[in-house]
């Protein structure tokens, strides 16, 4: 059997954790050791060491590759480009816009180090990139529309938490039924993202807090809910813990094209997630194999998943590709 592929794990909060039991689920891989800020952290397996994230660079030789699970914001910018220059890494950066400027950042050390990196990688940015692309090749007449969720999401869920007479809360952003049926029956419809979402607060209150003021408050509050169709409900403190403490999300890419003279064409792609982090750390697992098989070849520098061929991400051989799924 083939050495396994050693893995690292760069951060050790909800995604770094999903990194953990996904690399426990692969039949190639085994997890070395998880580097996090705070140094000893508590891991699903007891004899994975855990050490200071400034110990990685001791670990060059013992590493095939660095699962990097900081945050777009802050972490990744610094950490991405850091790391590449002694492993090869792959990241789950998704600041859309800034997205070539990180590319351009990760590739100049990449490069010179001679280290693949593949950076952006989850379900969107990632898998919903695929697809997007994918479509708009096979059907070049046409409109592609995401939609996101149910999702919980939490820079909204922060905004409802920050307003007055709040004591917890979590915001769910849900896809319009009626806006994905116009797509799906071939209408082509301009959708602005207001259109494409609505907003559903589950909220508990400060004791004597007044529930219509806060309800208004959150339903007008510009730049996060006062374009949206937005419900807010008051539930108990145990109601929030029991039923909204995971983090679900999907979604759904859809394209509409047209072929021959004026023929109807749908292409679908959704997902349906019971926590999006573990689904998340099992994307960047996957194609940290592709890190590993890319290096080999002797191609360096970063790629992003539009360079890579499903069969790089799976453990089968190319030719038992072949015989099982093609």
């Amino acid at each position: 059997m083939a050495e396994k592929i050693k893995v690292g794990i760069i951060g050790y909060g909800n995604l770094g954790r999903g990194a953990e039991l996904a690399i426990q689920q692969q039949p190639d891989m085994e997890l070395v050791a998880v580097f996090s800020r705070r140094g000893v952290v508590q891991t699903f397996d007891q004899n994975v060491p855990s050490l200071h994230i400034d110990e990685a660079k001791n670990y060059q030789d013992k590493i095939d590759v660095m699962i990097l699970c900081g945050g777009s914001a802050t972490d990744l910018p610094e950490q991405t480009p850091h790391f590449a220059s002694m492993f090869n890494t792959v990241d789950s950066f998704d600041t859309h816009a800034k997205i070539p400027e990180h590319f351009e950042s990760v590739n100049e050390v990449a490069q010179k180090s001679g280290k693949t990196s593949i950076i952006s990688v989850g379900w969107d940015p990632g898998l919903f990139s695929i697809n997007r692309v994918m479509s708009e090749a096979v059907l070049a007449e046409g409109n592609t529309y995401t939609f996101w969720g149910k999702g919980l999401s939490q820079g909204h869920s922060d905004a409802v938490r920050r307003v007055d007479g709040v004591k917890a809360g979590v915001q769910y952003t849900i896809p319009s039924e009626e806006a994905m049926n116009r797509v799906r029956q071939g209408e082509n419809p301009d959708l602005s993202t207001s259109e494409k979402h609505k907003r559903e607060c589950y909220v508990v209150l400060e004791d004597g807090a007044d529930a219509d003021e806060v309800a208004n408050t959150i339903k007008t509050m510009p730049n996060y809910f006062d374009e949206y169709d937005t419900t807010v409900h008051f539930i108990s403190e145990a109601e929030l813990q029991e039923n909204h403490s995971q983090m679900p999300h999907g979604g759904f890419v859809i394209h509409s094209g047209k072929t021959g003279e004026d023929t109807n064409q749908i292409i679908e792609f959704s997902l349906k997630l019971d926590s999006n982090p573990e689904f998340t750390a099992s994307v960047l697992v996957a194609y940290a194999r592709a890190a590993c098989r890319l290096h080999k070849e002797g191609q360096t520098g970063v790629k992003t998943v539009y360079d890579i061929g499903p069969g790089y991400i799976h453990p089968s051989s190319p030719a038992d590709l072949r015989k099982k799924y093609l």
